[in-house]
């Protein structure tokens, strides 16, 4: 079960918006990896056009760099949530000592790059959890996020395959999975992020889709959803996928 992102039995996992989302035709686009010094500026200005809020789950050595890059995110609205230090492959194998340093470690540099802003959620590298994940971010009040649908943007040249992967049904509630950084290139050179968004954009307009950062349709960490113990087929369907591509 730790190899498999979207299922809930090992611990609380936001995989979808809650209802009130929903009503509000609300989907929350979500960036990993980042911040990127060429791409994630681009991503924030295609994400002005539209008017579109986002979340980018950054990683704590990347901020550490980028630090200026992390505060303009905030500055034009959107949030910026914990993605772990170093974004280890072994990172769901760690220890809850390891688990707890990785990720305090993030907050204070994301805190210091927002000047107080705290993450309130967390990502775990390729969606993989360690069975003592959970408790390690009850103890620090963060809530871990999966996804609905996920473009495969780190391992696919072809932005139309990304881009079909991420708008076939795609409807209120949904939380997509891309990325800033270590997205792959396309035949042309692109960063296939870039190729995607614009598009997915549109198709959100179209739709009457609203692209909200968490930390606003979460507006006070109490409201967020008690997420039960109970695992459906469609929490674990993402098990083949998520081990033959990492994201």
């Amino acid at each position: 079960l730790v190899l498999v992102p979207r299922c809930k039995l090992i611990s609380p996992n936001l995989v979808s918006l809650p209802q009130t989302a929903i009503a509000r035709r609300e989907i929350a686009l979500t960036f990993d990896d980042g911040p990127h010094e060429e791409i994630t500026p681009q991503i924030l200005d295609h994400l002005d056009l539209h008017n579109a809020k986002a979340t980018f789950f950054c990683i704590g050595e990347k901020v550490a760099v980028y630090p200026d890059l992390v505060a303009e995110i905030i500055r034009r609205g959107h949030s910026v949530e914990n993605h772990s230090y170093r974004h280890h492959t072994f990172f769901a194998f760690g220890s809850p000592n390891l688990l707890e340093n990785e990720i305090s470690k993030t907050q204070k540099m994301i805190e210091a790059a927002t000047h107080g802003i705290a993450p309130r959620f967390f990502r775990a590298p390729f969606g993989f959890r360690s069975p003592f994940l959970g408790g390690v971010l009850r103890r620090m009040s963060l809530r871990h996020v999966a996804w609905t649908r996920r473009g495969y943007d780190t391992t696919c040249r072809n932005p139309d395959t990304v881009f079909r992967r991420l708008s076939r049904n795609l409807a209120a509630g949904d939380i997509l999975l891309l990325h800033d950084g270590n997205s792959r290139r396309s035949i042309t050179g692109h960063a296939v992020v870039l190729d995607v968004l614009p598009r997915l954009l549109e198709l959100c307009k179209h739709k009457k889709l609203h692209s909200v950062s968490l930390s606003t349709i979460f507006t006070d960490i109490q409201t967020l959803p008690q997420i039960g113990s109970q695992t459906s087929t469609s929490d674990c369907g993402d098990h083949k996928s998520s081990m033959n591509t990492l994201s």
